[in-house]
């Protein structure tokens, strides 16, 4: 059975948001949409996000990191958010293993929100019906797109290539040649959910910078020296 999913190397996520920016732009006028906002531009805004990025800081100062966490429904292949569901709305394709919520079943009881251990659920409260990540379904299913833009609107946005989609069960993708060869690991992996989504650890990376590096004219960390202090008239000095 094919099983899509999203691999993601945190090694190579930057935090820049590309991948929510275009997740709410495709998917807000879509089939899976509206991704409605509540207060945008004023205090405690909030809204409906299929993919959101957590940053966090690890370690002890001064030998700090900082850690880049996209974070979105993961498609297990076996779903806790399925069985609970009362009406039937949360289900899980079996050509292609996508989880996905039909709106016009789901009476926005939570359920499902309850069930999810990593809290992937997104109520809307104005149409009061839950909603989660697609995986861009509508989009890998076109087949009137070329194949190379049949992937998720954060795939294709994000600028690092940190995010690599494919069949997991397909051993020859290069989603499943990146879970092999540089251990991806699912997350809390003891729910036995078996998460589809997998990430790609963080390895760590050492720069050195020679002397001559340090005092090239087109080097950016070359320090400026200090401008000569112009001793002529200045808008201070200037009498209004």
């Amino acid at each position: 059975m094919t099983q899509l999913a999203l691999v993601i190397d945190l090694n190579v996520c930057v935090g820049c948001h590309a991948c929510v920016t275009s997740c709410k732009q495709w998917n807000t006028s879509g089939w899976a949409g509206p991704l409605p906002d509540q207060r945008p531009y004023d205090e405690d805004p909030s809204g409906v996000f299929f993919n959101r990025v957590q940053t966090y800081e690890i370690g002890c100062f001064p030998n700090t990191e900082t850690l880049h966490f996209p974070k979105s429904c993961l498609h297990c292949e076996d779903p806790p958010c399925v069985p609970v569901c009362p009406t039937g709305a949360s289900y899980k394709r079996e050509d292609n293993g996508v989880v996905l919520v039909d709106y016009d079943k789901c009476i926005g009881c939570k359920y499902c929100s309850w069930a999810c251990p990593y809290g992937a659920r997104e109520f809307d409260e104005f149409n009061r019906v839950m909603k989660k990540c697609t995986l861009c379904i509508d989009r890998v299913t076109d087949m009137t797109l070329p194949e190379s833009e049949r992937k998720p609107a954060c795939v294709l946005a994000c600028p690092t290539s940190a995010r690599i989609f494919g069949d997991v069960h397909d051993p020859d993708s290069d989603a499943s040649k990146a879970i092999r060869e540089e251990g991806g690991y699912q997350l809390q992996p003891e729910w036995g959910t078996q998460p589809a989504n997998h990430y790609l650890p963080r390895r760590k990376q050492r720069i050195h910078i020679s002397e001559d590096e340090l005092v090239r004219s087109d080097n950016p960390l070359r320090k400026e020296e200090e401008l000569p202090y112009d001793q002529g008239e200045t808008l201070d000095d200037v009498a209004w």
